[in-house]
């Protein structure tokens, strides 16, 4: 990280997000019974994303299938593709589509380091926050009417990251993990 802060190194943060076609409610509360409309089906929305730890850019790779292998490698295209001659470091979680031979020999040849974190640690992936942020912002406390509706949230949130969400992502995107090291727990 303290490369890519001096501009030595170029670092993303991977992970998918599978968003699900629902109703994200919000607080309801009332006197009487109300009803709440939901959305039926089960229809996903996945989002592979690559976002750069410095300045937040965001590489995607989208389906509404599956995220697998294949997705991961043309994900890592689109980034070789970006240019520039800085080494680039992959952050990845252990989902097992990014941690297999395709994936790495496909790294390997476009010169990417991939770098692993630990098992269940969701803090030290920064996309993770960008996904709380996606949901919050274009899902909870609303009903889309049907599966473009629910796409066109998710896209409109996701373009407009670098205008109008800027600040917001300033301040979520910051470079300070918390670890179990220095976390206080009290005996029970």
């Amino acid at each position: 990280m303290a490369e890519a802060r001096d501009g030595k190194r170029t670092v993303y943060f991977v992970d998918a997000s599978h968003f699900v076609l629902a109703s994200f409610l919000g607080w309801v509360w009332c006197f009487v019974r109300l009803h709440v409309r939901a959305a039926s089906g089960r229809q996903r929305y996945n989002v592979l994303g690559a976002l750069n730890a410095v300045t937040h850019e965001l590489v995607t790779e989208i389906n509404t299938t599956y995220i697998t292998a294949t997705s991961v490698c043309a994900l890592l295209r689109k980034i070789a593709a970006l240019g520039g001659s800085l080494p680039i470091t992959l952050v990845l979680d252990n989902a097992r589509y990014q941690r297999c031979a395709l994936v790495e020999h496909t790294a390997k040849a476009l010169g990417i380091e991939l770098l692993f974190l630990p098992s269940y640690s969701p803090n030290l992936n920064l996309i993770e926050r960008l996904w709380k942020f996606v949901k919050k912002e274009a899902l909870n406390s609303r009903h889309h009417q049907d599966f473009k509706k629910f796409q066109e949230a998710i896209d409109h949130c996701l373009a407009d990251l670098p205008t109008k969400h800027r600040e917001k992502l300033a301040t979520l995107m910051t470079h300070k993990f918390q670890t179990w090291d220095n976390v206080s727990l009290l005996d029970a």
